[in-house]
């Protein structure tokens, strides 16, 4: 073959980011210090990038307007004035994005909000599984966009997410909206994109993870249809690349010949696929070679100028916020350890627990430590401290559970332990492996209960009692718990049909700080009487 028959081939570099949850300047808002994460960070890697391949193709994978205090300002901001202009949205629409996904956090705010989202982008929001119920139609945007690159390759990109946003979401939220199963949906569409389109190169972008080990195939999560990336690969043909997130992973992997990449959360890096096509006699291109990679950002380089400029005005009113004095500890409320606070009652989440109750008049609290990194309360308190501690926008929502619906729910919690060879009790790596869930452990009080990991699963509640009298299994109770646990999230099942007894709009932060403004000097009454043991089955009848 001579130079001139030689065929002609190209590369398809495509960067992706998932997760940033509002993670756009390089800054821990806990403790106000710098890090080296952040989109900001990120986009020189992203610009480089461009310089070398300039018709790069840039998405964003989901969970992108909610989880930090800038991004929580935006919405607050939003709502108050009517005026948006959200930071997530500055940035990638600087970075000339192709599209998004939504991800499950996106509609933490409710849809006005995420609506007035997609109409400030200039690139399109795909999810082709939202529809409209009234319509059948796509809710947010088209299902997949086509991009034609200049030599004549055709490039789709197919949008879905998680089906499992009910399970978490608050009602009104998502109402007039249908989520369909997000891997039924991929097949439905690549088979209609592979036939109508006919494109060189496709790519699945899912706000969903791997259930499955990508490696031996094993099931790494029970199989509810919250994750569904794996049997993607696996069973759906056609496609070429498949993109995901939700589990906050750093995974670049190929799986039965299709390349998967996954780049954690935060801006700690992005996904970098490069695909080589070369052109067939006649025309067509096919795919030579892919390869998969993870970008982190370059801590010697200072942040991206125009991100910190565009996003300059809203962290100055972010660092103002964040700074306001509303309280104080009288008695030590920090957190030494996620760990030892699991194992026995702690002043905080009494706290947690008594802010709940007051907020909701419920007679019996449960509450989670939602993030390990936590610091509690001690000395003076700032609004920074309270969003330090409740990293999430939940609400309170309060549930008629039967006596044995709490027992249900209690060797659920328990689930979370287990002994170690020696005999010592461990975190499960169920509730750390592929994808950290230690916010799935509750706490409660209200009831007195003793759990022993020395039993097996569903039979280590050996005590439970309401003020010294054993918990009767068919009287009915008012339980107050996040929305996200009454939804039955982290695999709560007994809490999903019950009747809701009460529901707040209002989110928790917002009450602990109304809570600490009005008792100014803090402390936290002993409300909790519970205990974590591994006596085992012979010692349990002398609880």
């Amino acid at each position: 073959m001579t130079i001139q028959e030689q065929p002609r081939r190209f590369t398809c570099d495509i960067v992706v980011t998932s997760d940033l949850h509002g993670a756009i300047r390089p800054v821990n808002y806990s403790t106000n210090k710098p890090v080296s994460t952040g989109l900001a960070m990120l986009a020189s890697r992203i610009r480089a990038l461009r310089e070398q391949s300039p018709e790069l193709l840039l998405i964003d994978n989901g969970d992108l307007i909610q989880g930090s205090p800038l991004a929580a300002l935006a919405a607050a901001s939003a709502a108050s004035q009517g005026e948006f202009r959200h930071p997530c949205i500055l940035a990638l629409n600087e970075l000339a994005y192709d599209a998004a996904v939504i991800g499950n956090h996106e509609f933490n705010y409710g849809q006005a909000l995420l609506r007035k989202a997609v109409l400030s982008s200039r690139f399109p929001w795909l999810s082709a599984n939202i529809v409209e119920t009234a319509t059948g139609e796509p809710a947010f945007g088209p299902p997949y966009l086509i991009k034609e690159l200049s030599p004549g390759i055709k490039v789709a990109l197919l949008g879905v997410t998680t089906h499992y946003i009910p399970n978490w979401e608050q009602p009104d939220h998502i109402e007039g909206l249908t989520f369909k199963d997000a891997l039924e949906t991929v097949q439905i569409w690549v088979e209609r994109i592979r036939e109508q389109e006919n494109p060189d190169l496709l790519i699945v972008c899912y706000h969903g993870g791997l259930e499955c080990d990508p490696v031996n195939g094993e099931p790494t999560e029970r199989l509810t249809g919250e994750n569904q990336a794996y049997a993607m690969a696996r069973h759906v043909r056609g496609i070429d690349v498949l993109l995901t997130g939700h589990q906050h992973r750093l995974l670049a992997e190929e799986i039965d010949g299709v390349t998967v990449v996954q780049p954690g959360s935060g801006g700690t890096a992005a996904g970098h696929v490069s695909v080589e096509l070369e052109q067939l006699p006649g025309g067509k291109w096919r795919i030579r070679q892919k390869q998969a990679r993870l970008l982190f950002p370059e801590k010697q380089l200072p942040p991206d100028p125009m991100i910190m400029r565009l996003t300059d005005e809203l962290e100055h009113s972010t660092q103002q916020w964040l700074d306001q004095p509303i309280g104080h500890t009288e008695t030590d409320l920090s957190i030494a350890s996620a760990y030892e606070l699991r194992l026995a009652a702690h002043p905080f989440i009494d706290l947690v627990h008594q802010v709940q109750m007051e907020a909701t008049g419920a007679e019996i609290s449960c509450t989670a430590l939602l993030s390990e990194s936590s610091p509690g309360f001690q000395g003076e308190i700032t609004v920074r401290d309270v969003l330090s501690n409740f990293i999430y926008p939940n609400t309170l929502t309060v549930l008629e559970l039967k006596g044995q619906d709490i027992r249900d729910a209690l060797e659920q919690t328990a689930l979370y332990f287990q002994l170690s060879e020696d005999v010592a009790i461990m975190v499960n790596p169920a509730f750390t492996t592929p994808k950290p869930q230690h916010f799935n452990y509750d706490m409660w009080a209200g009831i007195e209960y003793v759990l022993d990991i020395g039993r097996p699963p569903g039979s280590r509640v050996v005590k439970l009692e309401r003020g010294g009298i054993p918990l009767d299994m068919e009287a009915t109770y008012a339980v107050v718990m996040n929305n996200y646990r009454a939804a039955g999230g982290g695999d709560y099942s007994m809490y999903v049909g019950k009747p809701v007894r009460l529901e707040l709009a209002t989110e928790m932060a917002e009450l602990v700080q109304d809570y600490i403004r009005r008792n100014p000097k803090l402390s936290a009454s002993p409300v909790s009487s519970w205990k974590i043991t591994a006596r085992g089955e012979q010692a349990a009848h002398h609880l």
